[in-house]
């Protein structure tokens, strides 16, 4: 297997339109200071791993510059505009693959938690297998990788539900494609997984997120 490519699915921040389903408790301002704490230490753990290709999609197109202060060097930078989540996957993804025999997997930009073991399953599996996919567990997944195009995936998914994990393994049953699943996760989205972070931030080693700890800290909101 030649160096695969880790691409983080970004989005520009912006107030009332980032994490809107985390205000209240946070305001809206804080939820985008939240979403970039996040991004920044998902950045973090993404670049951690040994021999891989980090890259950012970032969407919208415009908002690449942005990007380049927080990026580490020789991070690709890829603009994606695309109708949805999924088109945006299968806009990336079949432009990373496009370009040679190595495997390319994308993954969230607000899960900064996921143990990096996880990622590393995902290359080794990818020896083996077409696609591999990490669950979330609202329904979505935090993770798809394949060596090949495998646009068919992206096609009659209700994204943004709590089908989606079901109806991409549904597609791959069908296109009779060889799927691995990783342990399911979780995205920070709502009140609950706030909680939930908070919670493992207290058990991780102390330096661990600090980008995240860093809005704990700063937040006037106690969740």
């Amino acid at each position: 297997m030649t160096t695969p490519t880790l691409v983080i699915m970004a989005k520009q921040p912006a107030v009332g339109r980032t994490k809107t389903r985390l205000c209240p408790p946070l305001t809206p301002v804080e939820a985008v200071a939240l979403y970039e704490a996040l991004l920044r230490d998902t950045i973090m753990l993404a670049a951690s791993l040994e021999g891989i290709q980090l890259a950012i999609a970032v969407t919208p197109p415009e908002a690449v510059d942005a990007f380049q202060h927080i990026s580490p060097p020789g991070t690709l930078l890829l603009p994606v505009a695309g109708r949805d989540i999924g088109d945006c996957l299968n806009l990336v993804l079949g432009r990373l693959l496009a370009t040679g025999s190595a495997p390319a997997i994308a993954m969230n930009s607000d899960g900064p938690t996921l143990p990096a073991d996880y990622l590393r399953q995902a290359v080794a599996r990818l020896n083996d297998v077409d696609v591999v996919l990490g669950p979330s567990e609202d329904g979505g997944y935090y993770l798809i990788g394949m060596s090949q195009p495998q646009p068919g995936l992206f096609v009659d998914v209700e994204w943004s539900s709590e089908r989606v994990t079901a109806q991409t393994l549904a597609r791959a049953d069908a296109m009779g494609l060889r799927v691995a699943v990783l342990p399911p996760w979780y995205d920070v989205d709502t009140v609950h997984d706030l909680g939930r972070l908070q919670a493992d931030l207290a058990s991780l080693p102390v330096g661990a997120l600090p980008h995240t700890r860093r809005f704990f800290a700063r937040s006037s909101q106690n969740v």
